[in-house]
């Protein structure tokens, strides 16, 4: 292959999208989504068939993105939780001259991480947070005129403010803030001769299921797979328990508190109007808006990309697309991630290196969201630490390797926050018979299939190449045996490698 010389240092843009799904685009066989500004990026890119989250939930997520490091080794192992001591992040890695500007969802305790620019965007209001002031994006739509619900007078602030933003106007959504202060940045930095770092760290299409898209798509008309509204059968306790809608079901909260809208009268502000989650029509409804948000979140990421074109940088930046998670919009008939599903642990990533490819090229195989730092740090011609446990895949971009032979690991250790004042994790959801804290791990091997295991609860075996919709385990499979334990032996070295001590298998 190919490749131009670049005359000055690589700026890099990092898009973060929130819960969003790998098959919500077409370059992943989706069809009738209307994403025109992705879809473009996607054809100047690199796509990525398989790319897989280090642990399916937003904080520990995003931390892996920054460190190269698996959640069990950076410490953020859940929402709310700091990073361990001397941990270092991408901002520490890239060189000095960089500027370094992080906009929207931070998801992290320490204030700024290195970056010398933030905006920030987190809830108002929030307990076990350290924030003195209200977030940037609050403070820009009071400039706007918005009066806010009094969320101090009512026990679940977060989630009515939440269903609050999402049906504000299109003009004042989190999507629209991000991608306006983005777009001035990348305009008012196009004449510096000093390289970027830019982290756009977009809310959308996170729950609540709602926006001002609703009804873009109609309900009985989209296209569901055959898992879609349906128990499972024959698998662990974790996601049996996940399926049930009665008090047996430690998820009870979340399907309980799908809301769509919410009343504001004076001083009385309650959720209302949820969707019924007992048929089939909830969920697709659900999953309609949904997709109506990832419509949303399309349009203002156009406008970013539009912004880097109108700067003349486009040839000298790497622009990277992806999400922390994905989620599971009735699949399996559960909600949210914190899954090891594929609906919620795959996800959308393109990559675009303008002066490798200017074409759409179809990566195969599997990749951890772990490799990229170091992927970008090679890419700027930049010393990858040793300590960084994902691995720079340049030379794939380059067409000198392929992933043929890599495996993909990721883990789940538990439902938790931290009280920032006695640095004590405790677990924040109802958890039947420990279920939900119970430590997990999973391989998807290089032939596409996939083991999950996990102390005192059963395990699963999935063939993806013939069963993409994980509907049959084949963990009792007598043909499968020899299988099942080189794939629990290949976990058991990736443990030893990564220095995980959590005690998954005998």
């Amino acid at each position: 292959m190919k490749v131009s010389k670049l005359q000055t240092r690589p700026n890099i843009l990092i898009i973060n999208s929130d819960q969003q799904r790998f098959d919500t685009l077409s370059c992943y066989g989706n069809d009738w989504i209307k994403t025109p500004n992705l879809n473009s990026l996607a054809k100047d890119s690199f796509v990525f068939e398989n790319a897989y989250v280090t642990q399916p939930v937003c904080a520990p997520s995003r931390a892996s993105i920054l460190t190269g490091l698996y959640p069990h080794t950076h410490g953020a192992v859940g929402n709310g939780i700091r990073l361990n001591s001397g941990t270092k992040t991408i901002t520490e890695l890239i060189p000095d001259d960089y500027q370094k500007i992080c906009h929207g969802k931070w998801h992290h305790t320490e204030p700024q991480q290195g970056f010398e620019k933030m905006t920030t965007a987190h809830f108002p209001q929030i307990e076990g947070n350290d924030y003195s002031d209200l977030s940037d994006y609050h403070k820009w739509l009071i400039s706007k005129g918005v009066n806010f619900p009094d969320t101090n007078k009512v026990e679940e602030n977060q989630q009515i403010f939440a269903v609050f933003q999402n049906n504000l106007p299109e003009e004042l959504t989190q999507a629209s803030f991000i991608s306006e202060i983005t777009s001035k940045e990348i305009l008012d930095i196009k004449e510096n001769t000093k390289p970027f770092l830019l982290l756009a760290n977009f809310y959308e299409p996170h729950s609540p299921f709602t926006g001002p898209l609703n009804g873009l798509y109609d309900p009985e008309k989209i296209p569901v797979g055959p898992a879609f509204a349906k128990k499972p059968e024959n698998v662990s306790h974790y996601n049996t328990s996940r399926a049930e809608d009665d008090e047996t079901g430690f998820n009870k909260s979340f399907i309980d508190g799908v809301h769509k809208s919410v009343h504001v009268n004076d001083s009385i502000t309650s959720c209302d109007d949820c969707y019924d989650l007992s048929d089939e029509m909830g969920w697709r409804e659900l999953r309609a808006n949904y997709m109506a948000n990832v419509t949303l979140l399309d349009k203002y990421v156009g406008k970013v990309l539009d912004a880097l074109s109108e700067s003349g940088q486009s040839e000298n930046t790497i622009v990277v697309f992806t999400s922390d998670h994905g989620d599971m919009l009735g699949d399996h008939r559960h909600l949210q991630k914190r899954s090891f599903y594929e609906e919620s642990s795959k996800v959308p990533l393109l990559i675009k290196v303008p002066w490798i490819s200017k074409e759409q090229k179809f990566v195969s195989g599997s990749i951890s969201l772990v490799d990229l730092l170091p992927t970008l740090l090679d890419l700027i011609d930049q010393k990858i630490p040793e300590n960084l446990q994902g691995s720079s895949k340049k030379k794939v971009l380059l067409g000198q390797e392929n992933l043929d032979d890599n495996d993909v690991f990721y883990e789940w250790n538990g439902v938790g926050n931290i009280d920032l004042n006695k640095q004590t994790i405790g677990v924040t959801q109802d958890d039947k018979n420990g279920i939900s804290s119970t430590p997990r791990r999973c391989i998807v091997s290089s032939d596409r299939w996939k083991l999950t295991v996990a102390p005192n609860d059963s395990s699963e075996l999935f063939d993806l190449n013939n069963d993409p919709s994980e509907l049959i385990n084949k963990i009792s499979d007598p043909s499968c045996k020899s299988r099942i334990e080189l794939m629990e032996n290949k976990i058991k070295k990736w443990q030893i490698q990564t220095e995980d001590t959590e005690k998954i298998l005998d």
